[in-house]
């Protein structure tokens, strides 16, 4: 009889070479691996469109910046996030250029898009994580709500300005950028040719 056992805990360092032979992405919560379901479309299109335009300012405006989708944040001695979006510096990704795409200092941007299954996780378990980490700026991207959440870090907790409807979007780091919420929410929308 042979008896297979599972790790149960496990260290940031196991978790960025962790692969079980599958496509399925994890994040490392307190030592432990949890399984993350694949994204909607509508989540995935909404966080394409808001890649779309950091990218399209960073190149505008000439900054030392990239922006990431569905890529990691170490946000504890045995925690990792996926994000939906992230801005960082070009000098944060040089020097782990040729590992696992975990971004281990804080991101000077991060965006969430919420999925039915994800309300909890981005409202309060990343939103106090990426605090105590000392992430500038965090927005929650909410389609189920209709509203996008704008938090700024002041004395090592987020402030949050809520933007609804035909609502521009204020974005402290990429002040040119000229949005509504509605445009942002339309980016999960298919149009009919």
């Amino acid at each position: 009889m042979t008896q297979t056992t599972t790790k149960i805990l496990y260290s940031f360092e196991e978790y960025l070479t962790y692969d079980d032979g599958t496509d399925n992405r994890y994040e490392l919560i307190d030592g432990k691996l949890e399984l993350m379901n694949p994204p909607t479309f509508r989540h995935l299109l909404v966080a394409k469109f808001i890649e779309q335009n950091f990218d399209e300012q960073i190149k505008h405006l000439n900054l030392p910046w990239m922006c990431f989708r569905e890529a990691g944040i170490r946000t504890g001695w045995r925690k990792s996030r996926l994000s939906d979006v992230y801005v960082v510096t070009a000098e944060q990704v040089m020097e782990f250029l040729d590992e696992s795409a975990v971004c281990q200092s804080p991101p000077l941007l991060v965006v969430e898009v919420v999925s039915p299954e994800s309300v909890k996780r981005d409202y309060r378990y990343k939103r106090s994580e990426y605090a105590a980490l000392e992430i500038p700026e965090y927005w929650i991207v909410d389609p189920i709500e209709s509203k996008v959440t704008v938090l700024l870090l002041e004395e090592g907790l987020y402030e949050e300005t809520v933007f609804t409807a035909s609502q521009k979007i204020v974005f402290p780091t990429f002040t040119q950028l000229n949005l509504t919420v509605e445009q942002v929410l339309a980016a999960g929308n298919i149009q009919q040719k």
